[in-house]
């Protein structure tokens, strides 16, 4: 991946019209000046590893020559991940802290040996998956001890298919298209795709919650997992592997999204689906969010899964016309948009749906029809904004660091309520992002798409944009976070429904979970380790 940015190295957001989009933009956000950022890794200041030569040996006699790196840019590339606030100082070269050395273990046995060496020595552990936190989860926090961040990548093996019970035994190094290339030469997958599913690993999905784009019908990663095995400083935990029990509280659901706080996820064991053999989209445009949404809500009650549903509101469908449409229409576009303003609808000031079914041609078939009975208000556009949709859905992210490099800042939140409290919270939130942007910058823009929906209500997923304060960048994102979150939770929203809390989010764990709620948690953190070396200052405070 770049170390300064998203995804893999040559890889951009091409921009249908760039000169177009950025008058556009600098409309709403005003003058956007270029700035540069650091040419190159060489140039940002790193510390010496905090650790000794004997201390090099014993890890090297553990995982090997090749299994233990203190190279300045394996070390670097792993001190942060990729929020926008990592972002922002690994461009101008101001990285806080890196870790002492990165570790590769090949197995759980190696884990072992190496958490036991760290406690022995009272070294801190990271987990380290495919780096794309965008809490704080991968960064290590100064307390004055020697840092080690397990790379896992190494551990990456299928061990096991149970073709019968439709299961797989996972290592949880395996990135997403490695696993599902090795799910779909045996006819399944596992139907989890989050936005950096070309990066990010099992392990990271599980770690901290998280939730893919078709989890509308497959589930978020918590429905999917089985049984894990987690590698504590005290022992290796592994939850049995049943279908459901009522074995008083789960400990499966204790250690998922647990960010590496008690140990490190070595394997799970997943549920898989046969690969679809069909799949069918459908887009509709309506007069506004709630309208959709109301449509969205009668979907999900009356049991209809899609596995894809995307209601973006007209600010998120406005920019996204400009972003993928030509300045000068086709003829066949032209007369769509005049069609549109003929039922009252535009596209500047609409909200448009997405749907995309996948299964058996039959039943994908049946819930499409039933679907579109139920878009009452909305427009069918046919299957092309859909389609567009899904070829470009893993580019989006990409689109950030054309942004950044014109002095925007950008960045996401993302929360889950009720049906009944989702208008007030979209509103309020909405309202709270421009206001706190308009402290700081002369012009803001907000977009919200509904996604993940289920029957009691949906997550949210916020993007805001604002001019960056030059030689202000953190402290103008925190003020405007600080305010966002702390209007979700007024509105009963989640603290995070997929991108985990890291230490972004660990202020508002106390608030959230209640006091006897993050007791609970700081429990079970020094129940598994005394010693406080696992990923600290993640999740909780202890």
């Amino acid at each position: 991946m770049k170390w300064w940015g998203w995804g893999a190295e040559g890889e951009r957001y091409e921009l249908s019209e760039p000169k177009r989009f950025w008058m556009w933009l600098e409309e709403r956000l005003g003058t956007l000046p270029r700035v540069s950022r650091v040419a190159s890794l060489a140039d940002i200041p790193l510390d010496p590893p905090r650790l000794s030569s004997p201390d090099l040996v014993s890890l090297r006699e553990l995982c090997g020559e090749r299994g233990v790196s203190v190279d300045a840019e394996a070390r670097l590339t792993r001190a942060l991940g990729k929020s926008y606030v990592d972002l922002v100082r690994m461009r101008h070269g101001a990285v806080p802290s890196a870790p002492d050395a990165v570790v590769f273990p090949e197995d759980e046995e190696q884990v072992a040996a190496v958490i036991n060496l760290a406690a022995d020595r009272g070294w801190v552990v990271i987990p380290f998956g495919g780096g794309t936190s965008v809490v704080g989860g991968v960064e290590p926090l100064p307390d004055g001890r020697p840092v080690l961040t397990l790379d896992l990548r190494r551990m990456n093996r299928l061990l096991s298919v149970d073709v019968t019970s439709n299961t797989a035994r996972v290592q949880s190094g395996i990135s997403g298209p490695d696993l599902e290339a090795e799910l779909d030469s045996r006819g399944f997958t596992l139907g989890h795709f989050p936005q950096s599913f070309q990066f990010s690993t099992l392990g990271g999905w599980i770690a901290t919650r998280g939730a893919g784009q078709n989890s509308t019908k497959y589930g978020k990663i918590e429905q999917m997992v089985v049984s894990l095995r987690m590698v504590t400083p005290r022992e290796v935990v592994e939850t049995p592997a049943v279908p459901a029990e009522a074995a008083g509280p789960s400990l499966l659901q204790c250690l998922i999204g647990s960010e590496g706080i008690f140990g490190i996820i070595s394997e799970a064991v997943i549920r898989l689906h046969p690969v679809p053999r069909y799949r069918a989209f459908a887009s509709y445009l309506f007069p506004d969010f709630l309208s959709g949404a109301a449509a969205v809500r009668a979907m999900m009650q009356a049991g209809i899964r899609p596995a894809v549903v995307r209601l973006s509101d007209p600010e998120e469908t406005a920019t996204g016309v400009v972003l993928r449409s030509p300045a000068r229409l086709s003829f066949r576009d032209a007369l769509g948009r005049w069609c549109l303003r003929w039922r009252g609808l535009d596209l500047d000031r609409s909200a448009l749906l997405i749907l995309i079914f996948e299964g058996e041609r039959a039943l994908v078939t049946a819930a499409r029809r039933q679907a579109d009975r139920l878009q009452r208000g909305g427009l069918h556009l046919g299957s092309r904004p859909a389609r567009l949709w899904m070829r470009d859905r893993f580019l989006h992210p990409y689109l950030r660091d054309e942004l950044m490099d014109r002095s925007v800042l950008v960045d996401t939140l993302e929360t889950a309520a009720a049906w009944e409290r989702l208008p007030k919270l979209y509103s309020q939130v909405r309202q709270v992002l421009s206001e706190s942007i308009r402290k700081t910058a002369p012009g803001a823009l907000v977009l919200t798409h509904l996604s993940h929906a289920y029957q009691d209500g949906a997550s949210l997923y916020f993007t805001f944009m604002a001019r960056q304060q030059q030689g202000q960048e953190v402290e103008q994102w925190q003020l405007i976070k600080d305010a966002a979150t702390e209007a979700i939770l007024d509105h009963g929203g989640a603290l995070s429904h997929h991108h985990g809390i890291g230490h972004l989010h660990k202020s508002w764990i106390p608030r959230y979970l209640g006091p006897q709620g993050t007791a609970f948690l700081q429990q079970l953190k020094r129940q598994w380790d005394q010693q406080h070396i696992m990923n600290p200052g993640k999740l909780i405070d202890v």
